[in-house]
């Protein structure tokens, strides 16, 4: 009996030694621990101060897009775009370096989770089997075999001590393996947005560079002249009514058939928003005011609906679907049409279209979810200044196929409907506030 007791304490005294160094570890965990979360403290400051410095800059863009279009506002916007893009892509620097350190930060936590938990399994395991092993006598017969009543207080003492630890180390373990959990599906987010967000920094550095590339080309065809520019825009004027002239009369022989009756019911806002921030430049139809306007469209007036986004605005999927076409108009010189455009094939019987994007970021046959980002937000084809152009179609009425008939847009591929097909976006997303 004498051994079994000594074998008690042998066990208590050697959870006391494994407790130590766990708590040593502890420390030396917590500081590193805490040297990580000051770093990401500073970047979460220095992101806060790169999110107001941008919206000092979207402010001065804003202003600039309800003014008449010169070439020395042109010029301006241009530049006040580029230190936004350059922002942005500090920002989208400052959140990867972040979630980098709250990767390092949570492994750290994981390895020191992993490391308890092999304690704690050793402890329970060894406590076990010297319960078992000394388990076959009862408590009264551990008393009646001590030899003094002082080494029987000790014994039943000893026991209950041993009994309560390994309670405790029991519900440490299972805490533990919790906590284990929750880090390791944190520390998977992490690594997802952290590919996120390396994709948008490459994204950003191309529409950087379009962005610089635009400047260049105005500046070589304006020639720091103000007439010259007026020009320019007088000519892409006319060639752009041009091409919604030859487009009119291509689509009025097309031979398609829309049941307007299989389509979502207006006002169900079957669609969300494919801007974050939304302000409306320019409304559906022939009246300022969309929702006055018919349902279908006349062939005459704007057969979208515009949103105000300087370049390199993130624009996101509407609603489900599949990449059903997506092109750049802008590769055939003269063709002032949609420039980089994406169409995306809903389930309900709608398609939506994004236009004059800066950059697309899906390819054809892809499927999207809801929210998701497909591109940003441009100046390609013909605009008065960057902006998104949002269409929505009935999906039976609209084919994409190259326009054949156009004189400036021969080739171009872009999407073709019966004037029923065009539908107005404000009787499908949600209500404005």
């Amino acid at each position: 009996m004498f051994q079994k007791i000594k074998l008690t304490a042998i066990m208590i005294a050697a959870f006391l030694a494994i407790s130590a160094p766990i708590r040593s570890l502890a420390l030396t965990t917590t500081a590193t621990t805490d040297d990580i979360q000051s770093k990401i403290d500073q970047r979460n400051a220095d992101i806060q101060a790169l999110q107001k410095e941008i919206q000092g800059y979207q402010t001065q863009l804003n202003a600039l897009s309800g003014q008449e279009s010169t070439l020395k506002d042109t010029v301006t916007s241009l530049n006040l775009t580029q230190k936004k893009l350059q922002a942005d892509i500090s920002l989208t620097q400052d959140k990867i370096d972040s979630t980098n350190l709250q990767i390092q930060q949570l492994t750290s936590k994981i390895g020191t989770t992993q490391s308890g938990i092999a304690d704690d399994d050793r402890f329970v395991a060894d406590s076990f089997k010297s319960m078992n092993e000394t388990g076959s006598r009862s408590i009264p017969e551990v008393i009646l075999a001590s030899q003094s009543i002082s080494d029987a207080w000790n014994a039943v003492n000893n026991l209950a001590m041993l009994e309560t630890q390994l309670q405790a180390r029991i519900n440490s373990l299972l805490k533990a393996k919790t906590t284990l959990e929750t880090n390791k599906k944190a520390t998977e987010k992490a690594r997802a947005n952290l590919v996120t967000l390396q994709n948008q920094l490459k994204d950003q550095r191309a529409v950087v560079l379009a962005n610089q590339a635009d400047k260049n080309r105005l500046l070589s065809e304006a020639k720091d002249s103000e007439t010259a520019y007026q020009q320019i825009l007088a000519n892409k004027l006319a060639q752009e009514a041009a091409f919604q002239q030859d487009l009119l009369q291509f689509e009025s022989q097309l031979k398609l058939t829309v049941d307007l009756k299989s389509l979502p019911p207006t006002g169900s806002a079957p669609l969300g928003w494919p801007l974050d921030n939304i302000f409306i430049t320019q409304y559906f139809g022939n009246t300022p005011f969309a929702t006055a306007n018919p349902q279908i469209y006349s062939g005459a007036g704007h057969d979208g609906v515009d949103f105000r986004a300087t370049v390199g605005t993130p624009v996101k999927a509407a609603l489900s679907g599949i990449v059903i076409g997506e092109a750049n108009t802008d590769l055939i010189p003269g063709c002032y049409s949609f420039g980089k455009w994406i169409m995306i094939k809903h389930d309900d019987g709608l398609s939506t279209l994004y236009a004059h994007l800066s950059l697309q970021t899906v390819s054809l046959g892809q499927a999207v979810t809801t929210g998701e980002m497909i591109g940003y937000s441009g100046n390609t084809g013909y605009t008065t200044g960057p902006h998104l152009h949002f269409g929505v179609y009935a999906t039976a009425g609209v084919e994409i196929k190259p326009f054949t008939t156009s004189k400036h847009c021969q080739g171009a591929v872009i999407p073709l409907a019966v004037l029923p097909a065009y539908l107005n976006p404000l009787s499908y997303l949600p209500a404005l506030h």
